[in-house]
């Protein structure tokens, strides 16, 4: 567990002592696969480090269309908005397998902000990077086709959740085909179509709830 918090970077500005004591003064919560840690519009003042599993970001239209925003995983953080700015939270978290996760809540963390100001200089790195990646993502959904998010989503799952083995990336991303869908912003169909060309064309194979990626050369020069 010490090694999955020190990737988050609420955690990446402590030394050893100063992490053991911020550790002790949060919150460990547990979520079966599926149920919910917050909704979108719930009242935040409290930061998620994952320990162990996946948890999507997702929101809702006014008509009920779900899109996903990200994938976390260990190390990740959620709700840092919630730290320097408390009100209704800005999206859903949702686990996609067992999760195990340590809450912090606005309260406890403010002595070690205004204490420590490297902390809060690296929480606010890690919401900079949270808002470029959206920035991209909009980019993505304006200027890009459908094949070349599908294939800009699979190398970010594999960056971050794949294990190299002797065939190629193995990527356990923990989502549905409709979850795919709605991660690239895209009809479950069009997707599924741009998987199978791939696949056809040798660069992946599908597994149920995973890929393993065999050409990342190509699935790069797709998604640009």
């Amino acid at each position: 567990m010490d090694d999955v918090l020190r990737r988050a970077p609420l955690f990446a500005a402590l030394d050893d002592e100063q992490a053991a004591e911020l550790r002790a003064s949060m919150t460990e919560t547990t979520l079966p696969r599926g149920e919910a840690l917050f909704h979108e519009g719930d009242p935040g003042d409290r930061l998620y480090v994952i320990v162990e599993g996946k948890v999507k970001l997702h929101r809702a239209s006014a008509d009920g269309r779900e899109s996903m925003l990200q994938v976390v995983g260990p190390g990740d953080m959620i709700g840092e908005l919630a730290l320097f700015d408390p009100g209704p939270r800005s999206a859903s978290a949702t686990a996609l397998t067992e999760v195990k996760l340590l809450g912090l809540g606005h309260g406890d963390l403010q002595p070690w902000l205004g204490a420590r100001p490297e902390v809060a200089m690296a929480l606010l790195r890690a919401i900079s990077r949270r808002l470029r990646r959206t920035n991209d993502v909009m980019s993505d959904l304006v200027f890009a086709d459908v094949p070349g998010r599908v294939a800009k989503a699979l190398l970010d799952l594999s960056r971050r959740f794949g294990v190299q083995s002797e065939e190629g990336i193995h990527v356990v991303h923990d989502l549905t085909q409709e979850e795919l869908a709605q991660l690239v912003g895209a009809s479950r169909e069009t997707v599924n179509k741009a998987l199978a060309d791939f696949a056809q064309r040798g660069w992946l194979r599908l597994e149920a709830r995973a890929v393993i990626l065999l050409d990342v050369e190509r699935l790069a020069r797709r998604s640009r």
